[in-house]
């Protein structure tokens, strides 16, 4: 075979040779000219490629078209690409940063004079919708480093010299051009900006610089695109019920929690929102009896060489917080593990004593960067249903099966599917030797295959003293959330030289299990709004009954009905407000509580009253006696 060929092995067997060099969009005309003029991209061997690539080597190659999952990510680039054309367009002086793919959408970072409004991401997504329909080619261009820094310099743009000096000497660096305007980046990217048809610049932000807030502040546009209109419409409804379940409006709308500049990211819980957290412990706690843990009370404030010790000092340090006290320094837990070691640690521990669980709802402060902080779900001072489980190594495969139905218990209570399992493995930050970390990882791999179900394996995921196994919630949204975990550590217990006495009368070293199962209740409570639209089961709805007088005669009948509801246990409150019913019924629905009870003339004889249930509207009158049954068979049973 001629050194100038290369074979190139389609989908279906057939093997094609082309010369050397033939570019990706001449291979796929010599197989057709309707694929040459649908594909997007083309996948060689693993990688994806744009069309202006050629053939180097011998490959399996299949062309990717607009159907294909693969092809919305080159898609989106190459929108973020087209829209800072549109910007350079409108303001000659802009400079950019970074422009990535991200999950349903894109962004592109940018320095302009003067602030960006809704008014001005019309005029740019206007201008996206020109250029697409100029057709410009998109060709991909390969410069010498000298080159690449020269035109940084010539364009005057310091972020783009700044991420081409990081570029490794021997990768190659590429730029891509359409039209007149060229941008640093690695591809791939559609062959037209006409395949960029269906747009929505979606918002603009603050955002530092790669993401140190001591480097200029740039300007943030989010933006998506789709292949087809009707993706794209879908996609903006789904948008607007995010909005809707965003737990930042609701929980000011449901006047449960608030932020404070004086307490950046640590949230103040109103009276109703301490309702839930108190709940959510709670609901904890009955887990933790059913599931033998024992709850501690631990230090906020330890000596640094206690997180010297654990490893915390070198590994995680740059987002602890720390003080100077009598002549020593202290850092404020980020993590209850090191406490935990010395409980542990404290006494002469027996064989008998393990599994020994012990459970903490310690505050906890970590210091979040500014640009990272997201309402409950990215927060600097939390709570978790924290616990480590002491253990002999021959127990491990058991206590992982037990935390597997401990979760399930603690998702179906709240109504949540039992979510897949992800292993993550040694992290570039670790300590301990590799040997421990490899017998580690075989542990929680085969507890996972044991399991039966699907998993996934997040190399380089686990935490720095020991691998993982993460539990991705999804909500009603369909997104993702990171809540429980649990860590397997040889490291932490040989680090503080933990010991017990075995039955055979030698001393021994326990394994730990990290576990949490809602994680950070902060950040559980965020998601948990979200997924329910501020619609909380019975159980935990802050306000479980409000009773609707219908008039002033009828109020102390309403006031007795509230205090029967309330010496049964429930929450409940009562509306005597003279306004009319009406009113009454759309404020206590705007408050999402489930039950609205309307008491008049005839519920007042008859010693019952109209029950209106959320989500379902009137279901009629009931003694209240029945009511209150119900109320109580439906709380208990978590329905």
């Amino acid at each position: 075979m001629s050194e100038t060929l290369v074979r190139l092995q389609l989908p279906d067997g057939s093997v094609r040779e082309v010369e050397k060099g033939t570019t990706l969009r001449e291979v796929a005309t010599s197989i057709g000219a309707r694929l040459a003029k649908a594909a997007v991209a083309a996948v060689v061997d693993d990688e994806v490629q744009d069309l202006t690539r050629v053939a180097e080597r011998d490959a399996e190659i299949r062309f990717l078209l607009d159907k294909d999952p693969e092809s919305l990510d080159v898609l989106r680039h190459s929108s973020a690409h087209l829209m800072a054309q549109a910007v350079k367009r409108l303001f000659p002086e802009a400079k950019f940063g970074v422009g990535p793919v991200i999950e349903n959408g894109f962004y592109y970072d940018m320095v302009i004079d003067r602030t960006l409004t809704p008014e001005d991401l019309e005029k740019i997504e206007k201008e996206m919708k020109k250029i697409s329909s100029e057709k410009l080619p998109i060709e991909r261009k390969e410069w010498s480093r000298n080159q690449a820094v020269e035109w940084s310099r010539e364009i005057g743009d310091e972020f783009k010299e700044e991420l081409i000096s990081a570029i490794a000497e021997d990768e190659v660096i590429s730029f891509y051009t359409q039209g007149g305007f060229t941008d640093l980046c690695t591809g791939p990217h559609v062959p037209l900006t006409s395949f960029i048809k269906h747009i929505k610049l979606l918002s603009v932000a603050g955002a530092y610089w790669r993401g140190d807030e001591n480097r200029p502040m740039m300007q943030r546009i989010y933006g998506t695109s789709f292949f087809s209109k009707k993706e794209l419409d879908a996609h903006l409804e789904w948008l607007e019920e995010v909005k809707k379940r965003d737990h930042r409006k609701l929980g000011k709308d449901l006047d449960l929690f608030f932020f404070h500049q004086h307490a950046p990211a640590s949230p103040f819980f109103l009276p109703k929102g301490a309702v839930l957290y108190n709940l959510l412990q709670d609901y904890a706690r009955e887990l933790y009896e059913e599931f033998d843990y024992q709850e501690v009370v631990t230090p906020q404030i330890l000596h640094s060489d206690l997180w010297r010790t654990s490893g915390h000092y070198d590994n995680y340090k740059d987002d602890m917080y720390f003080i100077d006290s009598d002549g020593g320094e202290y850092g404020v837990k980020p993590m209850n593990c090191p406490g935990h070691m010395l409980l542990f640690g404290s006494k002469v521990r027996s064989y008998r004593e393990l599994p020994l669980r012990i459970a903490d709802f310690g505050r906890l402060h970590r210091f979040e960067r500014s640009g990272v902080i997201r309402g409950l779900t990215r927060v600097r001072s939390f709570a978790q249903d924290d616990a480590h489980i002491f253990l002999a190594p021959e127990m491990i495969g058991d206590e992982i099966r037990r935390l597997f139905q401990m979760m399930r218990t603690t998702y179906e209570g709240l109504g949540l599917e039992f979510p897949p399992m992800a292993l993550g493995t040694r992290p570039e930050k670790s300590v301990g030797s590799a040997d421990l970390w490899e017998k580690a990882e075989k542990i929680l791999h085969q507890a996972l295959v044991d399991h039966g179900e699907p998993f996934t394996v997040n190399e380089g995921d686990g935490a720095f003293y020991g691998p993982k196994i993460d539990f991705p919630v999804k909500d009603a949204l369909g997104r993702e959330w990171q809540l429980s975990t649990l860590q397997l550590d040889f490291n932490l217990p040989e680090r503080f030289d933990l010991k017990y006495s075995a039955a055979d009368g030698t001393t021994q070293r326990p394994v730990v299990i990290h576990r949490a199962i809602l994680g950070s209740l902060e950040r559980f409570l965020g998601v948990y709004i979200e997924h329910t639209g501020g619609n909380f089961p019975a159980w935990l709805a802050p306000v479980q009954v409000r009773v609707l007088s219908m008039n002033e005669e009828v109020a102390e009948y309403a006031r007795q009905v509230g205090q029967t509801l309330k010496e049964a246990g429930f929450r409940v409150e009562v509306d005597q407000k003279s306004e009319k019913l009406g009113a009454k019924i759309r404020a206590a629905t705007l408050l999402k509580i489930p039950y609205l009870l309307i008491v008049g003339a005839r519920e007042a004889e008859a010693g019952s009253v109209a029950v209106r249930v959320r989500g379902q509207g009137d279901r009629g009158a009931c003694p209240l006696d029945d009511f209150v049954a119900e109320l109580r068979q439906t709380v208990d049973a978590r329905r």
